[in-house]
């Protein structure tokens, strides 16, 4: 029956590809295909799915195209918050498409749409960009929003949280019996959308659940988890299955196992973390090489494929983490019980053993099921102040001979092409009531960076492995840059007087990166960089990884927390000999593709959580009348004042130009600053000020400072290098 269906597509491609077709309907397509009549051959399911992949579009009467025929392009439309938007056309190739706010219909942020070109002079807006306007919707994006209900004197109203959705839309909150509980003005609430036809009035929806008043607290949480359809709780065959687990490791699950209790391995991991998926250890060898061992969890031990766990770990894809809570991908017992690779107990893991020889090139790597029992459970850090003092005891002397090994993978990486694109995080400290009460700067430092090579060196190992064996699995690609766009971030960075040349080759990117380094504007070079650059994602293809410059890459260190992992561990099993179900092509592409999408969720609604803390924080020292005065750095200089970026915090915002009121200010766009009337006082990308908060704008996301400081620290201009310096 399948192929039937795909026998039909294929004649319906053809008839419309045809160079005498005209547009036809369903009826006269089933004619023209030779039937007296559509429905026992599928026409009409073959049509639907045809046109939800973007292969032909309906014009108008219901007729049949292909779309380049009649200009139509079929993508993700992404809207701006003053109204306008971009489709990301699904073709790989073609440019986005500019969609004018009043040509993107009843349309809303991330809907599936049918777009038609404009084949008119482009705008001027667009800077060339081909323009469009939406004619059909494929696919809402959201069934549900979340939002604050509002009153005006005759309606009631809720406002979305994202301000990419841009329409209130309207509710009828003493009618609606779906909520528990009756919503009052100012409450958090979860809305089902309502078929939406006409753009001339505001969608309407039925409240479906209140989360509570907005201000009150975990509300601001609950709203992201609703907003990402993030799950809350287990199914109960879940949670049965997982009580059911023993945490004692019983004979039969020894079989074939290598026992590394008595070796020297330790985990290093942030300090709130709760489960432990890697271990190292760390030799020197008389050869003046390193043998490295990395001990992952055994996930695959404890959770079949087909059960119920296996069913909810996928559909979940990966853990997700807020600021103020943890929604693991698999039930507690296993993520922070008997998978964890707690310190002092046995836990059954896969292990990797690489031999590198003195110059860091991986000579050999072997992989076995394997039982551990960690010596030492590290933060960061305890690890950091290790590294940073002499070795004191046999911990110290096994770290500094793992940082030795460490420090040249990553030298020769970079060497070998690989992009620095790490960035600082902040970690927002919440307390007992869930509201911030710090931030904290988290620095990819030495301990940092010492497990990331290992588990690097671990992953590529393991994509090799399965690549030569030809098994198959899902890999972590990232395809090389559109050059068009790498070419727009170059117009953005010489906007910076930075000397750069073509960026499509990867040693300018380099010394790009390098130039940039500890610079003010690091932090927006490098935002814009990633913004060109395409995302990685799941693929059952060894496409290889532009930003890591290595062939052959996957993801096998954590399994607890990323569903890609335990398929990579399941196929590596079946190289050991395991008796495990081999997965076809069919599967995997399905589950690269799901897991990517959920990744985009999780990572989406972990930095749209942060940043709400992050408002939050500031809006809190507002209502207490004690801002904090934070260092600042000069991003960006407009007519009407200074984007700031603040280190420490790692956020930017808006110092407008009528808080300067110590004078009046007047704007030179050639040098890109603000020179003071009377003073002479000058304000220019990469100056240093001080800042404290006066605004803070939740909805729009936005944050206004004023300067506290009587002038800008000027940093030394010198220091700055081209990026044509060598690294």
């Amino acid at each position: 029956m399948a192929s039937n269906g795909r026998n039909i597509q294929e004649q319906i491609l053809a008839l419309l590809g045809s160079a005498d077709y005209r547009p036809l309907d369903k009826s006269e397509l089933a004619k023209a295909l030779g039937r007296k009549s559509g429905v026992r051959m599928g026409l009409n399911q073959a049509l639907r799915e045809l046109e939800r992949a973007g292969e032909i579009a309906r014009i108008r009467r219901n007729r049949y195209v292909l779309p380049p025929a009649a200009d139509l392009v079929t993508g993700a439309l992404h809207i701006h918050q003053a109204g306008y938007g971009f489709l990301i056309s699904e073709k790989p190739g073609e440019p986005d498409i500019f969609i004018a706010a009043e040509n993107t219909g009843t349309a809303m942020h991330g809907d599936r749409v049918v777009a038609r070109i404009s084949r008119e002079a482009p705008y001027r807006r667009t800077k060339g960009r081909p323009e469009g306007r939406v004619i059909r919707i494929l696919k809402r994006a959201h069934a549900t929003i979340v939002g604050t209900l509002q009153h005006s004197r005759n309606f009631y109203y809720v406002i979305p949280d994202d301000p990419r959705l841009v329409h209130d839309v309207y509710v009828r909150p003493e009618q609606d019996g779906q909520a528990e509980t009756t919503p009052t003005v100012g409450d958090k609430v979860v809305v089902r959308l309502e078929a939406w036809e006409s753009r001339h009035v505001n969608p309407e929806g039925e409240i479906i659940e209140v989360l509570g008043p907005a201000s009150a607290p975990g509300v601001d949480m609950l709203s992201i988890v609703r907003k990402y359809h993030l799950p809350t709780e287990f199914p109960r065959e879940v949670s049965d299955e997982a009580e059911g687990i023993s945490e004692k490791i019983d004979a039969r699950q020894l079989e074939g196992r290598e026992d590394l209790r008595k070796e020297f391995i330790v985990t290093i991991d942030p300090d709130d973390a709760r489960d432990f998926d890697d271990a190292i250890h760390v030799e020197k060898l008389e050869n003046g090489g390193w043998h490295l061992g990395v001990h992952i969890a055994d996930v695959a031990a404890y959770v079949a494929p087909a059960s119920a766990l296996d069913r909810e770990a996928r559909r979940r894809g990966n853990s997700v983490y807020l600021p103020d809570r943890v929604i693991p991908m698999l039930p507690e017992r296993l993520s922070n019980g008997v998978c964890s690779l707690n310190a002092g107990v046995d836990r059954l893991t896969h292990s990797v053993f690489i031999q590198f020889d003195k110059n860091g090139v991986a000579k050999s790597a072997r992989f076995a099921r394997s039982m551990i029992r960690s010596a030492h459970r590290l933060t960061y850090k305890e690890a950091y102040a290790i590294l940073k003092s002499a070795p004191r005891d046999r911990l110290g002397e096994r770290l500094h001979v793992a940082w030795e090994l460490a420090s040249l993978l990553r030298r020769k990486r970079f060497a070998h092409g690989s992009l620095d694109l790490d960035f600082p995080e902040v970690k927002v400290w919440l307390d007992n009531n869930g509201y911030p009460a710090k931030l904290e700067r988290v620095e990819n430092d030495e301990s940092h960076q010492l497990i990331e090579e290992c588990m690097l060196a671990a992953n590529e190992a393991v994509a090799r492995e399965l690549k030569k064996r030809a098994i198959p699995t899902i890999y972590r690609i990232h395809e090389n840059p559109d050059p068009e766009k790498l070419a727009e971030y170059r117009e953005f960075v010489l906007s910076f007087n930075y000397n750069v040349g073509d960026l499509a080759h990867r040693a300018e990117v380099q010394r790009l990166l390098a130039a940039i380094r500890g610079k003010p504007e690091e932090q927006a070079l490098k935002i814009g960089l990633l913004k060109s650059l395409k995302r990685a994602r799941y693929f059952p293809q060894p496409l290889g990884h532009y930003g890591l410059a290595k062939p052959n890459y996957l993801h096998f260190t954590s399994p607890i927390r990323r569903y890609a992992d335990l398929v990579v561990h399941r196929a590596l099993a079946q190289r050991d000999g395991k008796q495990q179900p081999r997965i076809d092509m069919s599967q995997i592409t399905s589950i690269a593709e799901h897991v990517s999408t959920t990744e985009r969720v999780a990572a989406d609604a972990e930095i749209e959580s942060a940043r709400m803390k992050k408002l939050e924080f500031f809006q809190r020292q507002l209502d207490e009348r004690n801002p904090q005065i934070f260092r600042a750095a000069i991003v960006d200089v407009r007519n009407y004042g200074l984007a700031v970026e603040l280190p420490d915090a790692l956020i930017t915002g808006l110092v407008h130009v009528s808080s300067l009121a110590d004078d009046f200010y007047l704007f030179e766009p050639a040098q890109r600053r603000l020179i003071g009337r009377r003073s002479r006082k000058r304000f220019s990308v990469g100056d240093e000020v001080r800042v404290f908060v006066v605004r803070v704008d939740t909805f729009k996301r936005q944050i206004d400072f004023a300067i506290a400081s009587e002038a800008p620290r000027k940093r030394d201009r010198s220091k700055r290098s081209p990026a044509k310096a060598k690294m």
